[in-house]
């Protein structure tokens, strides 16, 4: 892991098109700002934690669902 110490305005680059500004230091919270390219997929760690859950439960229930679906069409 790398890390870094910033203060407040100063940023960190990641690639060309990733840029984490330091926004605001209040306390013990840090907000932070982040450019990036529309389509690049940014989450809290526990909402992205959540996703993968759900798409491993997701994955999870689909074989049964295609054998199901079928033996509807085998039927038909």
């Amino acid at each position: 892991m790398l890390v870094l110490t910033r203060k407040l305005g100063e940023s960190i680059a990641i690639d060309d098109n990733i840029k984490i500004v330091v926004v605001q230091i209040k306390g013990k919270q840090v907000r932070l700002g982040i450019k990036a390219p529309k389509e690049t997929k940014i989450h809290r760690e526990e909402v992205y934690q959540a996703i993968q859950d759900q798409n491993t439960e997701a994955a999870k229930s689909i074989p049964s669902d295609l054998s199901r679906l079928s033996e509807d069409l085998k039927k038909k």
